[in-house]
């Protein structure tokens, strides 16, 4: 294990920020280059080696974070990222997007400042990338058999990349013009910037996996023929349509969805555009919606230089410890100041939108808002609260509704949805449809990049055991797994 008495000797220390004023002028990642690499050894010692290690239960892939923690604290980068690697696929991305339930998980988080998982885990992978210790692993045999993965963000990469692995032909297809889906058009660069995507994509390149980009199955490929084509499909399309906010004033100009607004910022990155057609600049800017997605709004109108920023959470504001109905080892609701809050605005909670109003030319201009408070399980408005705010841009990051069913992807393969309006599937990750497999948001509903990853992993080995009648791949989660999160 690590030093036994680490947790004991070492405070909790986590990835330094660069300043806000200079941050908030560029879109690099915020955290100061080089500052985790001389603490981690450190930070990786407080792992107590558990005898029952919550964090494996707290993480949906099951990492071995205790054996990688080990490896850290004695720097030896090669078998941590041989351990890190075993379970995950792109711990680049986890370790600078997951929200880290398993910090949340971790015993020593009973007491105490939990290890940071988190920080060691993107160091481990970092330094590997840097020692050149990710490399290409080719099957050594083919299989014969062909598979189309449909959509290429997390679940599909992480699919893909198993099945090309275990020798099979596998092609990505992906609707816009760059491989990565939310990775690269809805997580601004300022949490991570897209050179981490583009180098494993030739690393899965080099492995033999074939990508498709301007490609939407359903529109410009009918799904049947496509799935007469393959032996196999899968489905990772996400969960892409947008929860609206039918309030009057809807139709006003400069009222957009979160992810109408954020891919053109990042299109900007990208050198497609010079500026974004949709602009915070100079405008007062509202977001609805608390989570994630609202943060990535709010730090993306810092950048291009809003009048002011406010975003709006219809949910009282949480608490910064847990409550009761949250036990450890859950993963609780706690108020989170992200990079993005940290450079200013304002947050307003318990409130909900009435409605928009705007100028003679259709433009929003302001946001009537009401006080909102729960009675009987039952969220209502608080008379006399009403009052009014200047909007000129409006972004609605409230969440996901379900798979695109307008394209006919759904309509064309004749999948069955569940409640929720998610393809439904069974604990192998299938559908109704004999050879088509989901994984992902578009199974799931909206749920974390770790999920992603972890149901694409497991969507992999069930078409592998389809196409071949057995896997070798590592066992699954099953469709129904909540791990230790709430």
């Amino acid at each position: 294990m690590a030093d036994p008495k680490g947790f004991l000797t070492h405070e909790r220390e986590i990835a330094k920020t660069r300043p806000v004023e200079e941050r908030v002028k560029d879109w690099n990642e915020v955290y100061q280059p080089g500052s985790l690499l001389p603490i981690i050894s450190k930070q990786a010692s407080r792992c107590m080696d558990c005898g029952i290690p919550f964090c494996h239960n707290g993480c949906p892939l099951g990492n071995l974070i205790p054996e990688w923690n080990d490896y850290a604290y004695r720097e030896d980068w090669t078998g941590a990222s041989e351990r890190l690697h075993a379970t995950n696929n792109f711990p680049e991305f986890t370790g600078r997007l997951c929200p880290a339930p398993c910090e949340a998980a971790c015993v020593l988080g009973i007491n105490q400042p939990p290890v940071t998982i988190k920080n060691v885990e993107v160091s481990i992978i970092d330094k590997a990338w840097d020692n050149g210790d990710v490399t290409p692993q080719p099957p050594e045999r083919l299989s014969g058999k062909t598979v189309a993965v449909i959509g290429s963000g997390p679940a599909g990469l992480a699919a893909a990349q198993q099945l090309t692995r275990a020798g099979h032909t596998v092609a990505v297809y992906e609707r816009a013009d760059r491989i990565g889906g939310l990775l690269r058009y809805g997580i601004p660069e300022f949490k991570m910037e897209k050179r981490h995507i583009n180098r494993r994509i030739e690393q899965m390149r080099a492995e033999g996996t074939k990508f498709r980009t301007e490609v939407e199955i359903g529109r410009d490929i009918d799904a049947k023929k496509l799935r007469k084509r393959y032996d196999a499909v899968v489905i990772a399309a996400g969960a892409t349509t947008s929860r609206d906010l039918p309030v009057p004033g809807r139709e006003l100009k400069g009222i957009h969805f979160a992810m109408e607004y954020l891919p053109l910022a990042n299109k900007v990155q990208e050198g497609d555009l010079t500026v974004a057609p949709i602009s915070a600049e100079g405008k007062h800017v509202v977001v609805i919606g608390g989570g994630d997605t609202g943060a990535d709004c709010v730090g993306t109108a810092h950048r291009q230089g809003a009048a002011s920023v406010t975003q709006l959470e219809i949910m009282p504001r949480p608490g910064e410890e847990r409550n009761a109905g949250q036990p450890w080892p859950t993963f609780p609701m706690l108020y989170k100041v992200t990079s993005a809050h940290e450079e200013g605005g304002e947050r307003v909670y318990s409130v909900s939108t009435t409605h928009f109003e705007g100028d003679e030319d259709g433009n929003v201009q302001f946001l009537h808002l009401i006080e909102v408070e729960f009675k009987d399980g039952k969220l209502e408005q608080k008379p006399g609260t009403e009052r009014k705010i200047p909007a000129q841009l409006v972004t609605l990051a409230m969440g996901f509704t379900g798979t695109d069913q307008e394209n006919g992807l759904v309509e064309q393969f004749g999948l069955e949805l569940d409640e929720r309006g998610n393809v439904a599937r069974d604990a192998d990750f299938a559908t109704n449809v004999p050879g088509v497999y989901v994984a992902g948001d578009a199974g799931r509903g909206q749920s974390l990049i770790v999920w992603a990853i972890a149901e694409g992993r497991s969507a992999a080995r069930g078409v592998d055991r389809f196409l071949t009648g057995a896997s070798a791949l590592p066992a699954p989660i099953k469709p129904t797994d909540r791990a230790l999160t709430v």
